[in-house]
């Protein structure tokens, strides 16, 4: 422990040395949830200020998907997805509002295990798939396996990079580094991260989880400032190599398309939503069944929690925050999730 404190001491220590002004955003709820229960914030100099961005699945879900969902739920549908999922609110509502109404929601620990259900029971089953890149892959698995007929997937699987692109060139964040997603980056390596550094000069840090995976992240970005040099550093050798996972990558290709959709709080992100091709049609939700959604309702109820997913404020400026809005009581998809910024600042304090 005493070695942990004293290493962590002088990488802090030479963070101060070179520390200028500099706004590194991270999109990783993992690394948000170290950040906040080591309160790393509190060691480093004021002018270094990290941010959190779209790092949390489900959070990114929109209002639009969810009330797929809950149309498909109406008709009869067994619907399978993660616990996060079900309070996640849509225009009129969410999973555990249709579940309390008598809809047949389940909760499920992975797609396989929605396969499973499906297996069971002669209902038609539908898999909620909210994800990022690290977990697509096993959405696509399953459906290059020959899933049962009465199963399907209503992709609201998303990119990474995209969503960054975005953020630099709306130069609404005004952040000058990244700390690159850990899982992600198993899965899609450091390349697609390259344009970043290379178009815009900016650095970027690949990181783990652990406390001095995020520190040695803020020294290296510091030190690549200090440097003048922007690049892609891989700090998470242990877990991520600059190709990424090729086969991963390859089931994703046979499984998906890339097409344009809104995320929570964003308007529509180029090239930023994975959905199911034609190949796979039968497995598709949104072809299998009748979906009508129209306009969304905008539900006015004083949460911020697009302008914190876009990394433009934090839990504190919200007027709900520990007050309405709660972990038992989420009025926002970032409270929901427990990779949510608002229900980790709930949980380990103010930042």
């Amino acid at each position: 422990m005493n070695t942990m404190k004293n290493l962590s001491e002088k990488i802090v220590k030479r963070i101060e040395d070179i520390a200028q002004p500099v706004k590194i955003m991270h999109v990783c709820g993992s690394h948000e949830h170290t950040i906040m229960q080591y309160g790393l914030r509190s060691l480093l100099p004021k002018e270094v200020e990290v941010v959190a961005g779209p790092g949390c699945p489900v959070c990114c879900v929109p209002a639009r998907e969810v009330e797929e969902c809950l149309e498909l739920a109406r008709q009869g549908i067994t619907i399978a997805t993660f616990g996060d999922m079900l309070r996640v609110p849509g225009g009129t509502g969410s999973l555990a509002d249709a579940k309390a109404e008598g809809a047949d929601v389940r909760i499920v620990y992975g797609v396989n295990n929605a396969v499973e259900l499906a297996q069971k029971i002669d209902n038609e089953v539908v898999f909620m798939a909210a994800g990022f890149e690290t977990t697509a892959p096993t959405t696509a698995a399953e459906l290059v396996s020959n899933p049962p007929e009465n199963f399907s997937v209503l992709s609201c699987h998303r990119l990474i990079p995209p969503a960054l692109e975005f953020l630099i060139k709306s130069g609404e964040v005004n952040l000058n580094a990244l700390i690159e997603p850990g899982h992600v980056s198993t899965i899609i390596g450091t390349r697609p991260y390259d344009i970043f550094s290379e178009e815009y000069g900016i650095p970027q840090v690949v990181t783990g989880f652990n406390p001095m995976d995020v520190l040695i992240a803020v020294y290296l970005i510091l030190k690549q400032l200090d440097d003048g040099k922007a690049k892609v550093q891989n700090e998470y050798k242990r877990a991520v190599r600059e190709e990424g996972n090729i086969k991963a990558q390859e089931l994703l290709k046979e499984v998906f398309y890339i097409t344009t959709k809104e995320w929570r709080g964003f308007p529509p992100i180029p090239d930023s939503v994975m959905d199911i091709k034609d190949e796979f049609s039968d497995f598709n939700a949104r072809e299998k069944f009748d979906i009508e959604v129209g306009s969304i309702p905008e539900v006015v109820t004083g949460c911020i929690c697009g302008a914190i997913l876009r990394g433009v404020a934090r839990p504190e400026d919200c007027k709900l925050f520990r007050k309405e809005c709660n972990p038992t009581n989420p009025i926002g998809a970032c409270m929901v999730s427990k990779e949510g910024t608002c229900n980790i600042a709930h949980r380990y304090g103010s930042f």
